[in-house]
């Protein structure tokens, strides 16, 4: 099982000097992979329903300004040398689709083979418009288009696609990704829509466990949604491995998860730990954290106690 940290993308932390001695320590303490979020902007006014709270309420900490994520993830690339990156998740229909497969293959050749794609189709309607997207309510449908699309460019000598958002052909598109035949792509995402488009088109799942539509915080609630999608995929002819992300973690957790299970990732380091081993003997190759405190060297201090504590143990 490979275990990830989120590099933060906002916030104090976020400053080059913090930025990068995070992601070098990272590496240095032997996390597997660096996670990196996306927003473009955030709008003044979301009315959008958040999907990972409650409340529905986008969280007042997520609101300060913070960097694009590719050119974050290509910046990281540059001061490490082993850590593998990861977009968590990438909205797929913010950035046209010829440039950001171009984005990717370059940042993947620059770091050697580091990147690893996480996919989302979106939920902020207000930061879609912003931007000048496609309309907002086919954003699945773009998602799958520009995912394909992504595909044809990294693997094809002579690509050309058409289709209803992305139209190609006569074009050189090199050079290729150095990983073969692409990136892994991460389709995150807990609904029945995301469960069928990584099935269809991803090489792994990789949800929230806290999202209160479709929770899977609790190890029978992951291991219903697990086998879904894996059944799913095989209806497909295909297989997907199973990454998550944990937002929250530790004593400050409820104990218990709403199903009366024991809630993943609450309590001590040993009990994450063994959480960890439980997810490992269901499939799961990868599990990552956010380690952040207010100042740098809190959270120096906690990603190598994070690391002492429970990762030695699984």
């Amino acid at each position: 099982m490979q275990i990830g940290l989120n590099a933060p993308t906002a916030g104090p932390l976020a400053a080059v000097e913090a930025l990068t001695h995070i992601a070098v320590e990272a590496e240095a303490i032997g996390f597997d992979y660096l996670t990196f979020s996306d927003h473009i902007v955030i709008p003044a006014d979301i009315q959008a329903r958040y999907p990972y709270s409650e409340t529905g309420e986008f969280p007042q900490g997520a609101r300060a300004g913070r960097h694009e994520q590719l050119t974050e993830v290509a910046f990281i690339a540059a001061k490490t040398s082993r850590i593998r990156l990861v977009t968590s998740v990438m909205v797929v229909p913010h950035r046209p689709a010829v440039l950001t497969a171009k984005i990717l293959s370059t940042i993947d050749v620059l770091s050697g083979g580091r990147l690893t794609v996480g996919i989302g189709a979106g939920w902020m309607k207000e930061e879609f418009a912003a931007v000048g997207t496609p309309p907002f309510a086919e954003r699945g449908a773009v998602t799958d288009e520009y995912l394909q699309a992504f595909r044809t460019l990294w693997t094809s000598e002579t690509p050309r696609f058409a289709g209803k958002y992305v139209t190609f052909d006569g074009i050189i598109f090199d050079p290729k990704p150095v990983q073969r035949p692409h990136p892994p792509i991460w389709v995150g995402g807990e609904s029945g829509p995301a469960l069928r488009r990584t099935a269809k088109l991803g090489d792994a799942w990789y949800p929230i466990g806290t999202n209160p539509a479709n929770l899977l915080d609790s190890l029978p609630r992951f291991r219903a949604g697990a086998e879904q999608v894996r059944k799913l995929a095989a209806e497909a002819g295909r297989s997907v491995a199973l990454a998550l992300r944990c937002g929250r973690h530790g004593p400050e957790l409820p104990a218990k998860a709403s199903d009366g299970e024991r809630r993943l990732f609450s309590g001590t380091p040993g009990e994450i730990a063994g959480d960890l081993r439980d997810l490992k003997s269901l499939g799961v190759g990868y599990v990552d954290f956010t380690i952040a405190h207010p100042t740098l060297a809190a959270t120096l201090t906690d990603m190598k106690r994070f690391h002492d504590e429970v990762l030695a143990h699984v």
